[in-house]
């Protein structure tokens, strides 16, 4: 059974799998660790990874990269109106009110759904996941930001599935980076011991999240979790385009934003020169050759300068850092370390704001871009089953506080309750009862819109059916129960009619009185769990039914895409082939076979040779897949009819 962990970046993706000698990064078709979180759709086909980033200028139109954003919002989104401008491909608005992504493929114009685009990159890493531990790979970890709420979480679970892929679990970054911290450490304290609290800087390509862990040998728990969603190394990247776009006007009297390639050849520029400068202090040159009306620009620039373009940027890293500190109520000198991934954290001045808030020197014993695929395979390893690792449990907790409301059909008024506090502990189950005459619906919502990085704070409405009232005419008791799963998704997984009660426990009971409620250590209702052993009350079960705004779909199309990409590589290949037996089968006539091989033969087969390589760049560019095997047996069955005395050597 195969153990994978995902990086779904935003930019960039990184694989680990766990072999018997540990966790191993591997690398794709490229020989490269890192594949590029891109699609490109053409013609015949798709290109997805490396060979997509390739087409980012020549087909930018539809070529999709930054779409991770996407997941879950709608089309009126204010974000998604914001990024649209930014885009040099279309978005659309789907039916159901989510944002589609429009492109031109196999010559038509064709709407995707972001979870169908996500899905057409899982299976590109699944690829290179099965090609690396050569068997199928079905179970994944999959990392998500720990600022994704509900809608987008659910939306990405929704793409592993487009993908084929049994996800065991959508797991917090930072929880990842969490995990591949503390499993080797040795030294950790004992349970009964005060914790270590470890702080994580985790600073990527779009957003900026920070979590204080503490941990104890065989366990961790996230105290803590803060972000800045719209905070990453892109911004940085944004203000140097800004600033060569104002230079350029100027100096070459080129408006670089009406050019689409033009832009997008400038953002790859300072994506580069970013990167030099934090290795750099001295000036730096930026070069581009026919950059736009056949105009090679150039220009420099040196840190100071680029600190000085992105001070507004530098400002917005402690803010967080406050946050997360105030959160866990913990003080400075509670922190034990802290350790810096992502790669935007390698730029000098993040560094310096970072060591100067916490006064103390930052690690980097972590490897800064697959620290989270590593954490995620290490989280599959221990969920599956294939695997004996080192027992270690994980706590995470609730990003963003959970609110229910609730409301019958003939009762005035709403109730409501928050259910899960900020910071509360997840994996989480509560049983709340209500007591009722009838059927009944339960609407959950986030409890604070304004600390929300998402304009739709409602997660879902729940409708609990078959409530009826006892046989004396009084409500009846019915438990429900709610949880946040180890996906961070919440859900009102079951509802039961007690008929008949007790010796029961505490419990949270809603109705007009105050609540409360009694929760045992695995984050189950103590009254929950006592009325399931309690042989003295009735209990009837039955399905809540929920009502979300995602939609899953793209299964089908999904295959169909696989099958024409397939076709395509096939007769690629066979061209190849053709192409291939040309220039080795004319290299070995001049070479190996010239003493074996009659002058009459070598003359017409090489004339063969230069019929069919002609015919490669001519009629035979665009042929079906048969055409160039029987132009391939051809070829050998010349090579086969030789006269002279090559065969007896």
């Amino acid at each position: 059974m195969s153990v994978v962990g995902i990086d779904l970046g935003f930019q960039n993706c990184y694989i680990a799998v766990a072999r018997s000698g540990g966790i191993e990064t591997i690398a794709n078709e490229y020989s490269d660790r890192c594949t590029p979180a891109c699609v490109s759709l053409a013609s015949k086909n798709r290109m997805i990874g490396n060979a997509a980033k390739s087409q980012i200028i020549t087909n930018f139109k539809n070529t999709v990269h930054g779409f991770k954003k996407f997941h879950g919002r709608a089309f009126d989104d204010p974000f998604v109106q914001a990024e649209k401008p930014k885009l040099p491909y279309s978005l659309h608005k789907l039916v159901n009110g989510s944002t589609g992504i429009k492109v031109r493929y196999l010559d038509e114009d064709k709407v995707f759904t972001v979870e169908q685009i996500t899905g057409m990159l899982l299976t590109k890493l699944k690829e290179t996941s099965e090609i690396a531990l050569k068997k199928p790979v079905v179970d994944c970890v999959i990392s998500v930001p720990s600022f994704f709420t509900d809608a987008e979480r659910r939306s990405v679970f929704d793409a592993t599935q487009i993908a084929g892929l049994n996800c065991l679990r959508l797991i917090n970054d930072t929880t990842a980076v969490a995990l591949a911290y503390g499993i080797y450490k040795q030294d950790l304290p004992t349970p009964e011991e005060r914790p270590r609290n470890v702080v994580f800087v985790d600073m990527g390509h779009s957003s900026f999240q920070v979590s204080i862990t503490a941990f104890n040998k065989g366990k961790l728990k996230v105290l803590a979790t803060a972000f800045d969603p719209y905070l990453g190394g892109r911004n940085f990247d944004e203000a140097l385009v800004d600033y060569f776009c104002e230079e350029f006007k100027g100096k070459y009297k080129l408006n670089v934003r009406d050019n689409p390639r033009a832009l997008l050849r400038l953002h790859q520029e300072c994506e580069k020169l970013k990167k030099l400068m934090s290795a750099n202090s001295s000036d730096l040159p930026l070069n581009i050759e026919c950059f736009m009306n056949d105009i090679d620009v150039s220009s420099r620039m040196n840190r100071g300068q680029f600190e000085e373009t992105c001070a507004q940027y530098l400002m917005r890293v402690e803010v967080p850092l406050k946050t997360v500190l105030e959160q866990s109520k913990l003080s400075r000198d509670d922190i034990y370390a802290v350790e810096l991934v992502g790669g935007a954290t390698r730029i000098p001045a993040i560094k310096e704001r970072i060591t100067k808030f916490f006064c103390k020197d930052i690690s980097t014993t972590l490897n800064a871009d697959e620290a989270v695929a590593r954490g995620c395979a290490l989280q599959c390893a221990i969920l599956s089953p294939a695997f004996k690792v080192r027992e270690f449990s994980i706590t995470d907790v609730v990003p963003f506080p959970i609110t229910l409301r609730w409301k019958s059909p003939t009762e005035d008024g709403l109730g409501e309750c928050e259910v899960f506090s900020k910071n509360h502990a997840a994996p989480f189950s509560k049983v709340i009862t209500f007591h009722k005459k009838e059927p009944f619906e339960l609407e959950a919502f986030y409890s604070s819109p304004q600390d929300l990085p998402y304009p739709d704070h409602r997660i879902g409405c729940f409708a609990v059916q078959n409530v009826i009232p006892q046989p004396d005419g009084d409500s009846s008791k019915v438990k429900v129960k709610v949880r946040v799963n180890v996906h961070g998704i919440f859900s009102v997984s079951s509802a039961s009619l007690i008929e008949k009660q007790k010796g029961e426990g505490e419990e949270m009971q809603i109705d007009s009185e105050p609540t409360k409620m009694q929760v045992d250590q695995d984050g189950q209702s103590q009254c929950d769990q006592q009325n399931e052993d309690n042989s003295s009350s009735s209990k009837v079960s039955w399905t809540v039914f929920a009502y979300f705004g995602t939609i899953l779909c793209g299964f089908s199309s999904q295959r169909q895409m696989i099958i024409q990409d397939k076709l395509v590589k096939e007769v690629n290949d066979a061209k190849n082939a053709v192409e291939e037996y040309v220039y080795d089968l004319r290299d070995k006539l001049c070479g190996i076979y010239e003493n074996y091989v009659t002058q009459e033969d070598s003359n017409r087969l090489t004339l063969m040779l230069e019929d069919t390589e002609n015919w490669l760049y001519e009629d035979g560019e665009e042929q079906p897949k048969q055409v160039y095997e029987e132009k391939l047996d051809a070829l050998k069955v010349g090579f086969y009819s030789l006269k002279g005395d090559f065969y007896g050597g």
